[in-house]
């Protein structure tokens, strides 16, 4: 994102109490959004948080917090909204925002007691209706903090129904295991009965899980066709794979009319023999800079010609193969494809993958949206609003659509994540990280783990691909094994959260032959022994049910 020049700022004074302060033990997040543009502001979450909800209400009732005479660049002494912070706490923030006139992006930005400036939240706002933002940051030390917002265009900014409330770390992680608690488990009661029928007590239950929960896959490389212990590291961990280059336009048609999908063939075999799942990536990659040097200097029909034929080509090719379709990467950042062939290219591409291929969820994919707050090209609310337009063009009404969110971090902001996803969530359609990294740095594993938690935990997402791919010559960012296929701790840190999530159970039936477990949705190998009867062994989908019966034979049989 340009940074902001400073066009138009100015900021809120509010001088809050201790005695105003609302303690923030015991309250639950809120996961409530709006992306609808409305003619009256919602009241504040979590009353207003530390700024008290009359408090809130007297200062951001629809007044101008921003100036059109005002120049300032950075925060003025006295000027901003003044808050306590405290150290070690994540702030989440929301607020119900819009423009005088015209439209344009506003920036809510916290000011930490360590003086970084944090944006915690950007919209794309307008004049006549609000708009709501939600973010967040987090402050390291306790302290004196600003809030502060400004704007690209030259206009004055009204807030109404703000709210800042104040999550420690633990709270913040009581989040999360409550989540995972609702969305990724249930409780679960297998009966075990004799052969007559009645209740078999102090049985040995044992449960493995073996399939289906949670989707969690990596990154594939063609090397993995050449090198046993890559195929038997990857198959060992993950049943959901994405191939990272060799479904691409330019890996299958480099050259004109020359098309090889010998590799890609090949890979997607190696996934359908180890019960690997696909995602098809991708169709089209709206980045000027990916396209194929002829594909550039082709005019309007012959473009047009060649995209239909690589449409057919690789959707009709990998049909019933794939669960997903990127259908135009990246296409909030980059425009190739509507420079070219007008403002509605993507959606016209989304029909024609539908009617080729309609079983599959068709997704956009695109980077900054949760990860970067200070880009605005991908922002929640313009995500939302290109898929708006992807689904209004005629006949894409119907069509079964998905967020696909990269994940590419560097240092990652925590409450920002988890805001952004609340917003898109309001979408209604799945979210999936689709191609999640951190960066190199001393603390890429600690990251790795908060955003790998933050995704698992969230009640929109439904999926995690990671994009730990290796590669001979070194991987894209993230590295999780040696070229000996040794775990590097990156790897560790994975294959940790695996054992985790896909943990199963051993117990023994009570003295009605019942064993009451709370255990992670997915598919699980039952053993069940006891001394007077044969072992029995069967497959149970805790996915789709909650109840089970098991029954054991008698040993002389």
């Amino acid at each position: 994102m340009k940074v902001f020049t400073g066009k138009l700022v100015f900021f809120l004074a509010i001088i809050l109490f201790e005695g105003c302060l609302v303690r923030s033990q015991s309250v639950p997040y809120d996961y409530s959004a709006n992306i609808e543009c409305v003619k009256e502001p919602e009241k504040p979450l979590y009353g207003g948080g530390i700024l008290k909800e009359t408090e809130a209400k007297g200062y951001a009732s629809g007044k101008k917090l921003l100036s059109e005479n005002s120049k300032s660049a950075a925060p003025v002494k006295g000027s901003a909204l003044k808050v306590d912070l405290k150290k070690d706490h994540h702030y989440a923030l929301s607020v119900w925002l819009q423009l005088s006139k015209g439209e344009g992006d506003i920036r809510a930005v916290l000011v930490t007691p360590d003086g970084k400036f944090n944006t915690a939240g950007m919209i794309a706002a307008k004049c006549g209706c609000w708009t709501m933002l939600k973010g967040g940051a987090t402050s390291y030390d306790d302290g004196k903090g600003d809030i502060f917002f400004e704007t690209n265009v030259t206009a004055e900014v009204m807030a109404e129904g703000m709210a800042l409330q104040p999550f420690s770390f633990d709270e913040w992680k009581g989040h999360r295991a409550e989540s995972v608690k609702k969305e990724r488990m249930k409780k679960v009661k297998i009966t075990v009965v004799g052969p007559d029928g009645k209740p078999v007590p102090e049985a040995d239950v044992s449960l493995e899980r073996v399939g289906k929960g949670f989707p969690l896959g990596n990154a594939m490389t063609k090397e993995i066709l050449d090198m046993p212990e890559y195929e038997k590291w990857f198959a060992a961990r993950f049943r959901y794979a994405t191939l990272e280059n060799e479904m691409k336009w330019y890996s299958t048609e480099f050259h004109q009319n020359e098309e090889d999908y010998k590799v890609s063939d090949k890979m997607v075999e190696l996934a359908e023999k180890h019960n690997i799942t696909l995602r098809g990536h991708n169709v089209f990659w709206d980045d000027q800079d990916k396209q194929m040097d002829w594909v550039e200097k082709l005019g309007v029909p012959e473009l047009k010609e060649a995209m239909a034929k690589r449409l057919k080509d690789i959707v009709t090719r990998y049909a019933g193969k794939v669960i997903h379709w990127d259908v135009v990467n990246e296409n909030l950042h980059f425009n190739f494809f509507e420079g070219k062939l007008g403002k509605d290219a993507s959606a016209e591409i989304f029909r024609d993958v539908a009617k080729l291929d309609s079983k599959p969820i068709l997704f956009m994919n695109e980077f900054n949206t949760i990860e970067e707050p200070n880009d605005a090209a991908p922002l929640p609310t313009k995500y939302v609003a290109k898929l708006k337009q992807i689904r209004e063009f005629p006949g894409n009404a119907d069509l079964k659509y998905g967020i696909g969110l990269e994940s590419h971090f560097a240092a990652p902001n925590i409450p920002y994540m988890r805001g952004s996803i609340d917003t898109l969530a309001q979408a209604k359609v799945p979210i999936w990280l689709t191609e999640v990294d951190v960066k190199p740095c001393k603390n890429q594993v600690e990251y790795l783990d908060e955003v790998m938690r933050e995704g698992f935990a969230h009640p929109a997402v439904k999926g995690i691909v990671l994009w730990g791919a290796w590669h001979a010559k070194g991987c894209y960012v993230m590295c999780f094994t040696d070229n000996s296929f040794k775990n590097l701790p990156v790897g560790d840190a994975i294959d940790k959260l695996l054992k985790e999530w896909t943990a199963g159970h051993t117990g023994k039936t009570d003295s009605k032959g019942v064993l009451e477990v709370e255990i992670f949705h997915g598919e699980y190998n039952a053993t069940v022994k006891h001394k007077e009867f044969k072992e029995n062994c069967m497959t149970l989908d805790l996915d789709s049910k909650a109840e089970a019966k098991i029954e054991l034979r008698s040993s002389t049989y």
